[in-house]
């Protein structure tokens, strides 16, 4: 038995009688108006920006709300009065479902075991509880294993059943959704300790709209790109410095030169990795939910800060930063000397990058992503593996392992790899990193009893 079988045309045709339809405007009001001033947008121009099926499913949220509320004198909600007027044209299925809406409660949940088509796992983060399956057939073929969703679930001839309005959150939204809790239920708790009451998710239900809102706005206006820095919190610019080769060098004259350099690690006759120092063990990682961190790492753990290369008559710098790429002329210069001429530079942002790479066309150089694929997921395990005795931010700057021996520390590293996961399934199916298999994490951190 599923959600979309039962049918509310009639409750929504009720919409329009007598004083309901102003009513309802205000409930929208409530769920729409902050987040119109803050974008200057009116209902329509959010529609325009979130498009129809976003739009949709906020007008459902709103409506969902709007059928719990209690209307004086006598207390009845919006189907109490249509069932006693109207019900006698509804199935006694479209009743049960009816009725149960008008009693909902919305909540934030977090997914597991899909099973597309079919069903899922929802444990509610608000107010605590097991997990219970869900009867799903549509949204279970997009959700994705830990993904956050705000929903209601309704109880239906023993099944559990999401209604119409679902919103998929991320952990920024995750976040301010529980600080706006927190401050609407006005007791201060601790996070371990968090747990919401019914009575106070009721009449909350704007705040979900609200924080979602806020996430999703500003990211599909372009104004709220992600931070994305390197290993030594440098904004991400890519530089490629080209060195002319001075008449009569070689490359033999090159390899010559640099074997004497410490932080350089030469790959072939013509490649060398820049690495710089290990961090020290008490450095936290920078990576947070709102800051990507782009870099590789050599198998020991050292970073790599850019790549030299001999192509033709011209020796090439490849780093992400104009700090590095500074850095890497200076001591290309002292240490080459008048082996090179003057360097011409050349940049690009990780915007033009990208319009870049989605404007060209597949080449025989591609790599075919058979092919990509172990190669990318052996990068991954040497990096998560390095991970594990780092310290790391979300864990409150221990490492993933100090962290997994404590009870406390456990609950942290499950809600850390949930974020790995997720983070890596979103990027999509055409991506090695999607496909990344983090189950040997868990268990080498011995916390896969929290993978649920």
């Amino acid at each position: 038995m599923k959600a979309n079988r039962f049918n509310l045309n009639g409750l929504i045709k009720f919409l329009g009688r007598d004083d309901w339809a102003l009513q309802f405007e205000e409930v929208m009001g409530h769920h729409f108006w902050p987040v119109m001033d803050e974008f200057g947008l009116d209902h329509e121009e959010i529609g325009e920006v979130l498009g129809p099926h976003w739009a949709m499913t906020l007008w459902g949220c709103a409506f969902e709300d709007f059928l719990t509320l209690a209307f004086e004198p006598d207390g009845m909600t919006f189907v109490d009065i249509y069932l006693k007027r109207r019900g006698f044209k509804e199935t006694a299925q479209s009743k049960t479902y009816m009725k149960a809406l008008s009693t909902s409660v919305i909540s934030l949940y977090e997914v597991s075991e899909i099973v597309p088509g079919k069903s899922f796992l929802a444990r509610d983060l608000l107010r605590g509880g097991d997990p219970v399956l869900v009867q799903e057939a549509t949204a279970t073929q997009t959700l994705k294993q830990w993904e956050r969703v705000a929903a209601r679930i309704v109880t239906i001839g023993g099944s559990h059943l999401i209604a119409g309005g679902l919103l998929p959150f991320s952990m920024e939204a995750s976040q301010a959704l529980l600080e706006g809790l927190k401050e609407l239920s006005n007791k201060p708790r601790s996070r371990k300790k968090l747990s919401f009451e019914d009575d106070t998710l009721r009449i909350a239900a704007p705040l979900f709209t609200h924080a979602w809102l806020f996430d999703v706005l500003p990211k599909m206006l372009g104004e709220d790109l992600p931070d994305v820095s390197n290993t030594d919190g440098d904004d991400i610019v890519f530089h490629e410095v080209r060195f002319p080769l001075e008449v009569g060098i070689t490359d033999r004259d090159i390899a010559e030169r640099l074997a004497g350099v410490d932080d350089l690690r030469q790959e072939n006759p013509q490649f060398w990795n820049w690495l710089g120092r290990r961090p020290p063990a008490n450095a936290a990682r920078a990576d947070s939910a709102s800051t990507l961190v782009a870099g590789l790492t050599m198998e020991d753990g050292t970073p790599v800060l850019g790549s030299l290369e001999i192509k033709g008559r011209f020796f090439v710098l490849m780093v992400n930063s104009a700090q590095r790429a500074q850095r890497g002329i200076e001591l290309l210069q002292n240490v080459l000397g008048k082996m090179v001429r003057t360097p011409l530079t050349s940049i690009q942002t990780i915007e033009q990058a990208k319009e870049a790479y989605a404007g060209r066309k597949t080449t025989a150089d591609d790599i075919p992503l058979d092919v990509a694929t172990p190669l990318v997921h052996d990068m991954l395990d040497k990096q998560y593996r390095a991970t594990l005795d780092e310290p790391v931010g979300m864990l409150g700057n221990k490492s993933p392992r100090a962290a997994a021996r404590t009870k406390a520390g456990r609950e942290k590293v499950a809600e850390w790899l949930k974020y790995l996961e997720t983070r890596s399934a979103s990027i999509g199916a055409d991506d090695p990193m999607a496909t990344y298999d983090f189950s040997w994490i868990w268990a080498e951190l011995k916390v896969e009893d929290l993978r649920r």
